[in-house]
């Protein structure tokens, strides 16, 4: 096991109608901007849930921001922070609308040039002001992290940033929201869990013993909950687990002490800004190709993986580790997701070359655990998931 320091200061809330909660976790005289997405919280109950719990306070909203959340969007919140004198940020919703926000509490104190470099500069952002999430859709894991991911659809970008300054100080997590979110959306977050812990999980043997239970144990309560929040997104006691993986798939927890890999999400968010195709089916497409190619330097966790996960006991290390390559694309399936791009565009031809290209003018020259994987291979791995 490798060394680490570990420090996540976000205060979690969990739990039935803790959003009336709210209030108690916000400073006194502060003046919030609230931040959501398309305007589903105000047809499922969750808006007024919020207005409710912050009535004593000033309240600015902005609402709009997309799915993948988009720079340009984002700064005209920006405007509303700075003429408005917001002090505290709000987020209403899932990874995008918290990740905009996380933008947006480095850029309101950002002196450079342009915010754009906050994701260009390479350094963690120290700096931020305070901000707080209502989770409304499990997926990524922003609600309890410090990182975040942009797109700039003028530059058909996506590139993420992050830093200790970016943890919310509180997320409340009520998985009674579970109930409202499409079937689509669940599959989708179920995805985006289980390719957030394979990321950290499938690279190669560290002994680290208990970090590798970890990260099993979340991929085997996703697999069992995944029939049951997908055929009643009500069953409170699915949506809670699912809630709460989803969470700890990518609070840092299972990172800390090994090697990680992250090179399908590098991929991946390329998908998405050539394509816009959702973040959590980009993974899906260039997961199972990634693990083919890579299979050498991987198949020892890929056996252990296809054992203590999916119960495959027979065959060499390398039939063990094929087998489970070939169960994750099985689970994505069952998700009703599916794992190649030709299914999502007719329009792929050239997509290799012009991932392997920003790769290398990004410097990007050396991807994965063992950084060794060189763009010139994303471009295979990208060819493979056609």
């Amino acid at each position: 096991m490798n060394n680490f320091e570990f420090k996540n200061p976000t205060k979690i809330i969990f739990g039935k109608d803790k959003i009336a909660n709210l209030a108690k976790e916000i400073p006194a005289n502060a003046k919030i901007l609230m931040l959501y997405g398309g305007g589903s919280i105000k047809s499922n109950g969750i808006y007024d849930q919020v207005k409710k719990s912050i009535s004593a306070f000033e309240v600015v909203e902005f609402g709009g921001i997309p799915a993948n959340p988009e720079y340009a969007v984002l700064l005209e919140a920006l405007q509303i922070i700075k003429t408005q004198k917001i002090t505290f940020l709000l987020a209403i919703g899932g990874g995008s609308v918290i990740d905009g926000t996380k933008f947006l509490s480095a850029a309101a104190v950002y002196e450079g040039e342009t915010p754009w470099e906050i994701l260009t500069g390479g350094k963690p952002i120290l700096k931020g002001m305070p901000f707080g999430a209502v989770l409304t859709l499990p997926a990524t894991g922003s609600e309890m992290n410090s990182g975040f991911v942009l797109t700039r659809k003028e530059t058909k970008e996506k590139l993420a940033s992050g830093g200790p300054a970016l943890y919310p100080q509180f997320s409340i997590l009520d998985p009674q929201v579970v109930s409202s979110i499409p079937q689509k959306q669940i599959a989708n977050g179920l995805a985006d869990a289980f390719t957030h812990v394979l990321e950290q999980y499938m690279t190669y043997p560290s002994d680290s013993l208990l970090q590798d239970r970890f990260a099993e144990s979340i991929l085997q309560t996703l697999v069992e909950v995944a029939p049951a929040i997908l055929k009643n997104a009500s069953d409170y006691n699915a949506a809670s687990n699912f809630m709460w993986s989803c969470t700890m798939a990518l609070n840092g927890l299972i990172g800390q002490g090994v090697p990680q890999d992250w090179a399908v999400h590098m991929m991946g968010h390329e998908l998405t800004a050539l394509f816009g195709i959702d973040h959590a089916r980009t993974l899906a497409i260039i997961a199972p190709s990634h693990y083919r190619y890579n299979i050498e330097t991987k198949k020892e966790k890929l056996a252990q993986y296809a054992e203590r996960v999916w119960g495959v006991t027979e065959g060499t290390t390398e039939e063990k580790a094929k087998a489970g390559i070939d169960k994750t694309e099985d689970f994505f399936h069952s998700l009703g997701i599916k794992t190649k791009l030709s299914e999502y565009t007719s329009d792929y031809s050239g997509t290799a070359e012009i991932v392997s290209k920003r790769f290398t003018d990004r410097g990007w020259l050396g991807l994965g655990e063992h950084r060794k994987l060189a763009p010139a291979d994303a471009a295979k791995i990208i060819e493979m998931s056609y």
